[in-house]
């Protein structure tokens, strides 16, 4: 503060030398002086200040201190970020793990299967195989087989009796619906027919409580009534 005043108040007297008619040259040497006098006060008093100049507490330290707490902010936010990231990399890291267990056990499954189903077809394969084989051997035993005569006599079959075989039980029914209950005689056993169904080869043509029932086979006609066989 002293050495601000200093230097004001020799530039004022140098102002008022100027102005209160001195020679250029004495004007001159008083001004060198002053600059000179300013200079070393100058030097002095940054000297002084730096010597006397306090980092604790000061504005340079604040500054600093705050450049500091702003990057250690910023590292502790990319910290936190990056454990972030490592936690979301653990846990995609566990699920493609599941991902791949699943995977490896649908494929043994699916193998598992594969090796069933091939035993199968193999199984299947070589039983055709010995069915084929079997099927070769009976043709080349036939054929080997010495031809037997065989009889062209053909033999007439026998035409059968109804009235022999069957007994009428009864005729039911009325007008074109009517059936018939006969009983075969061979084994006792009964059986309803009726005007087209068939008996031994033969058709029956008719049902009526006075003819009784009438079959007919190849023009033959056969007639079954109460009175047969009672």
């Amino acid at each position: 503060m002293q050495n601000k005043i200093k230097i004001l108040f020799v530039s004022l007297c140098v102002l008022f030398g100027v102005t209160s008619g001195y020679c250029a040259d004495t004007a001159f040497e008083n001004v060198v002086d002053v600059i000179e006098e300013v200079n070393s006060a100058n030097e002095e008093f940054s000297a002084d200040a730096i010597e006397d100049y306090q980092v604790d507490g000061s504005l340079f330290q604040q500054i600093t201190d705050l450049e500091q707490e702003k990057v250690l902010m910023q590292l502790e936010k990319e910290r936190a970020q990056l454990n972030l990231d490592l936690d979301r990399l653990a846990a995609e890291k566990i699920k493609l793990h599941m991902e791949i267990d699943t995977l490896s056990g649908r494929a043994e499954q699916q193998q598992q299967e594969f090796e069933t189903e091939r035993a199968r077809l193999e199984a299947e394969a070589k039983r055709l195989e010995l069915e084929k084989e079997s099927m070769v051997n009976k043709q080349e035993e036939i054929k080997n087989q010495p031809q037997k005569q065989q009889s062209f006599v053909k033999e007439e079959p026998k035409d059968v009796e109804i009235e022999k075989n069957y007994k009428l039980l009864n005729v039911f029914g009325a007008g074109a619906q009517l059936q018939a209950t006969v009983q075969d005689l061979s084994n006792g056993q009964n059986k309803r027919i009726s005007v087209g169904k068939q008996l031994d080869g033969y058709t029956v043509k008719s049902i009526s409580l006075d003819e009784g029932v009438v079959f007919i086979k190849d023009g033959e006609i056969q007639t079954l009534n109460v009175g047969n066989r009672s």
